[in-house]
């Protein structure tokens, strides 16, 4: 049933991502015979996180646990990146899901994978939503790679870079998503223990009277 219901998806995202990058019309008749031969393919639910620590190029790094990455906000540098190869073999996401050249999709260096961000480019007011489910970019002080798909809606493909920020709306996919971060309780106050205060002596108290004193 999954794969059924991801048929049409890749069709439109391949049709989506084929009229932004060309300016071909969504009913154009050849662009849809050829989306038709490509429906075969498949990008079912991922199942779970990715989230463990990892090293790449000499740097550690650990990602954000699932439950705490919503409502994470970040503004910095993005670029785009195409990882298909001849425009007939896709590429491989951090967590094995194909990247075609029409892909709507983007990498980060420590958001848990898969998760959906709002993408606003500071420059310009543009803003997309982009599923996140690759690892990068490692150049520089960048934090967000997009395909060029996204590049497109945003505005930016010709400039290369541009300033973004991000919100994560969700982690997951199906019954894994997470809309909502936990909440960390604060933990409690230690309590010090009472000190006993001295009290001065009353030879008058008939306390201390009882107790012998004269």
């Amino acid at each position: 049933m999954q794969a059924t219901n991801a048929k049409p998806k890749c069709i439109l995202d391949f049709i989506d991502g084929l009229r932004i990058l060309t300016g071909v019309k969504r009913w154009s008749l050849p662009l849809l015979g050829l989306a038709l031969i490509l429906s075969g393919c498949s990008s079912g639910d991922y199942v779970g996180y990715k989230y463990k620590p990892y090293n790449c190029r000499g740097v550690h790094y650990e990602p954000m646990d699932p439950r705490d990455a919503p409502g994470y906000v970040e503004e910095g540098v993005a670029s785009h990146y195409n990882e298909t190869k001849f425009f007939i073999f896709p590429g491989k996401t951090a967590i094995g899901e194909d990247m075609w050249f029409w892909t709507s999709c983007g990498a980060h260096k420590t958001l848990p994978l898969p998760c959906r961000v709002k993408v606003t480019n500071l420059k310009n007011g543009r803003s997309t939503v982009v599923r996140i489910n690759d690892r990068g970019p490692f150049i520089g002080n960048r934090i967000l790679d997009v395909t060029e798909p996204v590049a497109k809606k945003l505005g930016f493909y010709e400039a290369g870079l541009t300033h973004v920020r991000i919100q994560v709306l969700s982690v997951g996919d199906g019954k894994y998503k997470i809309k909502k971060a936990r909440v960390v309780q604060p933990p409690p106050m230690p309590v010090e223990p009472a000190i006993p205060v001295a009290q001065p002596f009353n030879p008058y108290d008939s306390g201390a009277n009882q107790r012998g004193v004269q």
